[in-house]
């Protein structure tokens, strides 16, 4: 009789140490590239900054080997490579500002605000054993993040800076709210699908091909979609308008599998941005600036005018394939080209080869987070996993489209690249949510870990023959799913929309 031999499962650590080392070797690399670029020496602290580095990636790899064993080994050193990328990237800035006299010092801002979001990170994964757990704060989730979208309106916290109302003061530190709402929003999101997903996915009539919802199913999107052109109107922002609902239309589409969202979703947006730009002059403005970006008019408006855009596509056309090398472009001609800008400024000194790698580093992230989506056990996990995956994803076809005249320029920043400490936190804890979703996706099954198989699993408790989570399993019979229950942990091969 044949047998079949144990597999031993490989939590992938000392891959990711690897990998960890080429990143930051390519992070201090390019530290030290731009000291050479521009004053023909590599920076004085250059030993100092790989130092600090490399304690940040090596304390978050321990936190991994203590507390998810099994995440994944890719995420967190192309996370670290990114990161090094922008840090560089903004101290060449910095090197071009200081020698014209401008303000800067935004390089040590920026290393202190990657230390404090990777601590933070590293706090996330100690504190939140299980992913599952955040479906309890559905609702809460959702207050969080409406309260968080509207605090810039507050008079006496709410600041407006070039026209935009998307800034809280709060002392001397500035934040952005609505980079933090979306990782609110997108919890919710989660918990409120997983619950409702049979409904939006079956009910409602077909029209020309496509499965239509229920006239009382839109009540969702419909509420989304006055929250995002709210965001659009009032706070003049358009890149967090069009991120938080393409997250939640992404979102159903994965739990549902109805090409009809999607398609309701692009033109109820597309419609909504163009009465705003008909009736709202700064909405207009936008698409000026991007319709007709060679106008002297508009090119030299003050305030919505395409100077800075057309600027940085000169810039980048100036960098070619191969660019024009660590600090030697001139990246300080565009404002806000260690924010806003920042992609142009790294595809004039990387030309467009470099400036593809960085972009397969992001297709590379969002991957392996995709892959976390398709194979954690539970509904919830695969929607907040494919959810936070493609939040990073949009942001960056926001930002690079929005820079090479794709789309309307809408003022995101670019993940973990761009100068900014709200970005910067937000995006980190999404990775640490990843990391965490994947950890249960990769670890092995309880049968495989020497787990009896009718031992309950952490969050689960005995009711009667069969395991429910503990959240459900004082729940009366008949009275439905309900915001605590994990119908998916029952059945681990449920399909969710497209993750299987």
């Amino acid at each position: 009789m044949a047998t079949v031999e144990p597999h031993r499962v490989r939590a992938g650590r000392g891959v990711e140490l690897g990998l960890l080392v080429l990143a930051l070797a390519l992070a201090v690399g390019a530290y030290a590239l731009v000291g050479l670029g521009t004053s023909d020496e590599v920076p004085a602290d250059v030993l100092g900054y790989g130092t600090g580095l490399a304690a940040l990636a090596l304390g978050m790899h321990l936190v991994l080997r203590w507390r998810a064993p099994f995440a994944d080994p890719v995420i967190l050193p192309v996370t670290v490579a990114l990161n090094g990328i922008g840090l560089a990237m903004i101290y060449r800035i910095d090197v071009a500002y200081e020698g014209a006299g401008k303000d800067h010092g935004f390089a040590g801002r920026q290393l202190l605000w990657t230390t404090i979001s990777v601590v933070l990170a590293a706090a996330v994964l100690v504190c939140l054993r299980d992913h599952r757990t955040l479906r309890r704060y559905t609702y809460t989730a959702m207050v969080v993040g409406l309260v968080l979208l509207g605090l810039p309106l507050l008079p006496v916290l709410g600041t407006s800076i070039n026209g935009a109302r998307i800034w809280v003061n709060v002392g001397s530190v500035g934040m952005q709210p609505a980079e933090f709402a979306k990782l609110a929003l997108a919890v919710f999101f989660a918990g409120y699908l997983v619950t409702h997903r049979d409904t939006l996915a079956l009910a409602g009539p077909r029209f020309a091909g496509l499965q239509l919802p229920r006239a009382r199913d839109l009540g969702p999107i419909l509420v989304v979609w006055a929250g995002s052109i709210a965001v659009l109107v009032f706070e003049r922002d358009l890149g967090t308008s069009l991120l938080l609902f393409g997250l939640f239309v992404a979102m159903l589409y994965l739990a549902t599998e109805r090409v009809s969202w999607v398609v309701i979703g692009l033109l109820m947006f597309v419609g909504g941005a163009v009465v705003a730009s008909s009736v709202f002059s700064h909405v207009a403005a936008r698409f000026d600036a991007w319709l007709h970006a060679m106008d002297p008019e508009i090119f030299d408006r003050l305030y919505g005018g395409s100077g800075q855009l057309v600027r940085g596509l000169f810039g980048m056309a100036s960098g070619g394939l191969f660019g024009t090398g660590w600090g030697q472009g001139r990246p300080d001609l565009v404002t806000y080209a260690e924010s806003d800008f920042i992609v142009p400024s790294l595809g004039e000194e990387l030309g467009l080869t470099g400036l593809l790698a960085i972009l397969m580093l992001y297709v590379v992230l969002t991957q392996r987070g995709m892959r976390a989506a398709v194979g954690v056990r539970d509904g919830f996990g695969k929607l907040l996993a494919g959810g936070l995956a493609f939040v990073v994803a949009w942001q960056c076809f926001v930002v690079v489209g929005g820079v090479t005249r794709l789309i309307p320029l809408t003022g995101l920043t670019t993940p973990f690249l761009a100068y900014g400490g709200s970005s910067l936190l937000a995006n980190w804890i999404i990775v640490a949510l990843l990391l965490r979703v994947s950890d249960d996706a990769r670890r092995p099954a309880p049968a495989a870990r020497g787990v009896r198989p009718d031992e309950p699993l952490p969050g689960e408790v005995e009711a009667g023959p069969t395991r429910v989570p503990a959240a459900s399993a004082t729940r009366a019979p008949g009275t439905g799913a309900g915001v605590g229950a994990e119908p998916d942990d029952e059945h681990p091969t449920e399909r969710i929309g497209g993750l299987a």
